[in-house]
């Protein structure tokens, strides 16, 4: 008996077999695309699908396959809580060559709701992944300093005088720190509470006060956790320097209340400069 030989014959895998040329399968070749996105958080669970509940990542994910008209799985750059918006956001997916990306884009933007925005799609190094390459991610918070019925929906209203100059000395030390395990939800599947911050600081701006926190990663709830105890602070409840017992406390008890998640903004994520040279 003739032993069977593998190859490639184009996209075809084919075998020799008894002197006899079988196609076995089908090879497909497969490209790696960044997706650059935003959305209002109000109607969906996060970014990342779950059981019984609607989610970006399900809604784009459909939207792929109903255009592409394959299956086509999609890697977020991290999770999102329930009711969080983002400005800018990516993912990654793998699909065959994609002949006119600008269209593409033109008809996801028609197919999806109109609180998710297609911005971009290119390709990138195969080895490009949206979650583990990024470097910083971005977040603000927007709190609003009276009631204005135009804003209630995306920022957190607090109807009491706040000390900015004392929140902004509080926000200071987090750049002191890297274990952050007092702001995160006591269930996570998390194989760390490291995070390093480098930025952190209050922005007046008329009637808004907008927090703005930039670090390599984010723990859940830590965003919305810093800043109620931020706000504890700015109100009188709490001084700057009880900031040191709560972070070495390790303790999600010691430290404030979360805020509501309708205010929150995943504003930035950077990688590094390599992946977008392909």
């Amino acid at each position: 008996m003739i032993p069977a030989r593998l190859f490639l014959l184009g996209y075809d895998v084919c075998r020799i077999f008894a002197g006899n040329l079988v196609i076995t399968q089908k090879y497909q070749f497969t490209l790696r695309y960044f997706i650059e996105l935003a959305y209002n958080g109000k109607a969906y669970h996060g970014w990342q699908s779950q059981p019984a509940a609607a989610t970006v990542q399900e809604t784009l994910e459909f939207a792929l396959f109903t255009l592409l008209q394959e299956k086509t799985p999609v890697v977020g750059a991290g999770r999102t809580d329930a009711g969080v918006h983002a400005s800018q956001y990516f993912a990654h997916f793998d699909a065959e060559e994609i002949e006119d990306i600008k269209t593409l884009i033109f008809k996801l933007n028609a197919f999806l709701p109109d609180d998710i925005s297609i911005s971009n799609i290119f390709i990138v190094p195969a080895e490009s992944h949206a979650r583990f390459d990024a470097v910083s991610r971005s977040y603000n918070y927007y709190i609003v300093k009276e009631k204005d019925p135009f804003l209630y929906e995306r920022a957190h209203y607090v109807k009491n005088e706040l000390d900015v100059e004392k929140m902004n000395l509080a926000a200071g030390t987090l750049k002191n720190y890297t274990d952050f395990k007092c702001f995160s939800k006591s269930r996570t599947d998390v194989m760390t509470y490291n995070c390093k911050i480098t930025r952190a600081v209050w922005e007046e701006q008329e009637k808004l006060l907008i927090f703005h926190i930039t670090a390599d990663r984010f723990l859940r709830n830590m965003v919305r956790a810093i800043v109620g105890t931020l706000l504890e602070i700015g109100l009188g409840k709490m001084q700057v320097q009880d900031l040191h017992g709560v972070l070495e406390s390790r303790d999600r008890q010691k430290a404030g209340t979360s805020v509501p998640a309708k205010a929150l903004f995943l504003t930035g994520i950077e990688y590094p400069k390599t992946i977008f040279k392909k």
